[in-house]
């Protein structure tokens, strides 16, 4: 058999090897054998059966295709064959038309199947010009495409609605064409010349099938990294607007063959307003359309706005029943207070998170309001002038996403009121209409009392999560630790919903002194009276109804959303933590991973010397050099020269880095989101596409032309 192994892998200088050397000193990738010949036992342990022999090996260069999945089968050729054959193409292509011989020359193949122990060679039939002209032409089109999406250009170009009757204009991808032809492309002059004037040059249809195929094919270049790395995490962002309908953004966590934690985005998944819909259609699209393998899949996370939350736990739990291995997880982009407050399950709440960002985005928009704004604070905060500037810095920053946003807001309530008031009731041409109208609508938003009793209740509720969420966006010894506090977190809050009417009592009183200081009435809410018809219950009181409206549901919730989101696989997770040689130094090297590691047994390459090693690692460790300094985080611990020695630790540490939770350290293998954030940011929303986004976000990814054509005419022929 070993002999059979050197004839096909057609290594003469091996054959006069015996077995015993073959054996103990090379090795064979398991991409050679077929799938029927590998016994796997898990999914990184590979076995071959007794007899199994090498078949599958790519020795043509049009087989070397880093896009292609699925490699053919082919029969090994001789030298002299090699030769023979190449030397019949360049004899043909000389035969054809000088102008397209070497275009020629780079497009025959050399095909040879093995079906049924028959050998038979095939040759690749060489283009027609006619053909060769078509893809020229094609490739002239996705280039326009790509240069469109890369720089966010629209499609379209003027509204017809905007131009005078009788007028024609071009559209943005039609302009770009005459503009190319005007600078010599002589293919695309040769297709068009003696085309109608006012025929489209390209129809909609195609430049959609066209620009589906871009994307795919620039997704593919990052998902094939993904595979590659094997592991990988998935986390969503906020739903968003494309053209008038409702996408989910979805990225893909991994860790590169450089050992660099990236967080890329790989499109947009319509939404769906039925959970149980949307959980199939992001399962299947995962799966099938973007061919991820979700047994690898570790983690997932979704970041979203007020109201969206419950339907991504259902998204999240019917994963979680297939895959238990991809643990539920907080996002590190986003504080846990925040994420804590919009998946509240109460309508006020999500009324009260949405005006808290209007009012910072309104601010944020004009550089003359938050003038305006300072001016306000340092009046009211004259008697403690270094509270006033921390305000007036935390101001011009976006304090819609710390981890005391509620405390900030609270503080703030005074100086918002009175600038916003001061705004609206201005009788100069000072501030336009668009700022004076919002200013008006805003200042009566926060004067509702409903708003304020949500605010200071939110506030109060959270600060028994805020240490506790700020250490899981800190360090990775903050992030180790802030695990074993989650238990002294839910003990006060379970000791605040057992005296839930002391704690309210105390909230409410807050609530109603602000509600004095900015002059506004203590009442029910207006919705609430109108619903009951002036048939109030005398015994209904504001304190009450928030108590039963808003105190305990929201309390309820937040101790069952921290018991969901921490589950004992991943607190488990966090416990291996203690892998980081700074966590073992505080620890004094007493750890015990292998305990916290069986979650991730088959995930590892030697999972029997597991314990062996671990042992080895903290001994490495705790009788280091006194000039080496423990590595920190998961980061620098992947980039020690060393690590590979210890294979099962560095799986580990791979496996625990993608983890949503954890930060990714290097901040520019995180442009992914940032990218995304701008995207939104610089495109109107009508003119937004979920194709022209990709290649925009992952402008830097390198794409294959004749890829993109090739697939085209397969689809499209």
């Amino acid at each position: 058999r070993c002999q059979r192994w050197v004839e096909n892998c057609r290594r003469a200088d091996l054959e006069d090897k015996t077995p015993d050397q073959l054996n103990k000193h090379y090795r064979l990738c398991a991409k050679h054998f077929e799938t029927s010949m590998i016994c796997r036992s898990s999914p990184y342990r590979t076995v071959l059966r007794d007899n199994a022999v090498p078949t599958i090996f790519d020795l043509t260069s049009h087989l070397n295709n880093p896009h292609s999945r699925h490699r053919k089968r082919i029969k090994e050729l001789s030298e002299d064959e090699i030769r023979t054959l190449k030397q019949q193409k360049i004899d043909e292509a000389f035969e054809r038309e000088q102008a397209t011989q070497e275009l020629n020359e780079s497009n025959e193949q050399n095909t040879v199947s093995e079906e049924g122990g028959e050998e038979q060679e095939e040759e690749a039939v060489p283009l027609t010009l006619e053909e060769r002209e078509n893809k020229d032409y094609l490739k002239s089109l996705f280039e326009i495409l790509i240069l469109m999406g890369k720089q966010n250009i629209p499609l379209d170009g003027h509204n017809v609605d905007e131009l005078p009757e009788g007028i024609f204009t071009s559209d943005n991808f039609q302009a770009l064409l005459e503009y190319r032809i005007n600078a010599g492309d002589e293919v695309l002059r040769k297709r068009f010349e003696m085309t109608a004037v006012n025929l489209e040059y390209c129809s909609k249809t195609q430049q959609k099938q066209m620009l589906e195929i871009c994307e795919s094919c620039v997704r593919e270049e990052t998902l094939r990294e993904v595979r590659d790395s094997h592991f990988f995490s998935i986390v969503t962002d906020e739903v968003v607007d494309i053209a008038g309908e409702e996408h989910l953004p979805v990225l893909v966590r991994f860790v590169d063959d450089s050992h660099n934690l990236r967080e890329e985005f790989i499109g947009f998944l319509p939404y769906e307003a039925d959970p149980e819909i949307l959980a199939v259609k992001f399962h299947t699209t995962i799966t099938e359309k973007w061919g991820l393998n979700m047994e690898y899949c570790r983690g997932q996370a979704y970041i979203v706005s007020s109201g969206f939350a419950s339907k991504m736990k259902v998204v999240a739990t019917r994963l979680l029943e297939k895959y238990p291995q991809a643990v539920y997880t907080l996002c590190s982009s986003c504080a846990l207070n925040v994420w804590l407050a919009k998946s509240v399950p109460v309508v006020g709440v999500s009324i009260a998170l949405g005006t808290i960002e209007e009012v910072c985005c309104l601010f944020n928009q004009s550089p003359q309001l938050l003038v305006e704004l300072d001016n306000t604070i340092s009046v009211l905060f004259q008697n403690n002038k270094e509270k006033g500037n921390e305000l007036k810095e935390i101001c011009r920053s976006q304090w819609t996403g710390r981890h005391d946003t509620f405390e900030v807001l609270v503080d703030l309530m005074q100086a918002l009121v009175l600038c916003l008031d001061a705004v609206s009731s201005d009788s100069s041409i000072r501030w336009n209409n668009f700022i004076a109208g919002r200013a008006f609508v805003l200042s009566s938003a926060l004067t509702d009392f409903d708003f304020i009793v949500t605010i200071v209740i939110l506030k109060n509720v959270l600060s028994f999560t805020r240490a506790f969420g700020k250490n899981l966006q800190g360090q990775t010894s903050d992030v180790f630790f802030a695990a074993s506090s989650l238990t002294a977190v839910l003990h006060s809050l379970n000791e605040v919903m057992e005296n839930i009417e002391v704690y309210h009592e105390f909230w409410f009183e807050e609530a109603t002194n602000l509600a004095t200081k900015l002059d506004v009435q203590i009442k029910l809410p207006g919705k609430f009276r109108r619903a009951r018809q002036g048939n109030l219950d005398s015994e209904v009181t504001s304190e009450n109804y928030y108590k039963e409206i808003l105190s305990v549901p929201t309390v309820e919730h937040i101790i069952q959303e921290l018991k969901d989101i921490f589950s004992e696989q991943h607190l488990k997770a966090l416990k291996c933590l203690s892998l980081v040689p700074s966590v073992m130094g505080q620890l004094k090297f007493n750890t015990s991973e292998e305990h916290h590691a069986d979650m991730y047994k088959n995930d590892l390459p030697n999972p029997d010397t597991l314990s062996a090693e671990l042992h080895c690692w903290r001994i490495k460790w705790k009788h280091r050099g006194k000039d080496i300094e423990l590595p920190a985080t998961i980061y620098e611990a992947l980039h020690l020269p060393d690590i590979k020695f210890f294979p099962n630790v560095y799986a580990l540490l791979k496996v625990l880095c993608i983890l949503p939770v954890m930060k990714v350290e290097n901040e520019k293998y995180e442009i992914g989101r940032k990218r995304l954030k701008a995207y939104l940011k610089n495109t109107l929303t009508e003119q937004r596409s979920s194709n022209l986004a990709l290649l925009n976000i992952n402008f830097d990814i390198k794409h294959d032309l004749d890829l993109m054509v090739d697939t085209y005419i397969k689809l499209y022929p």
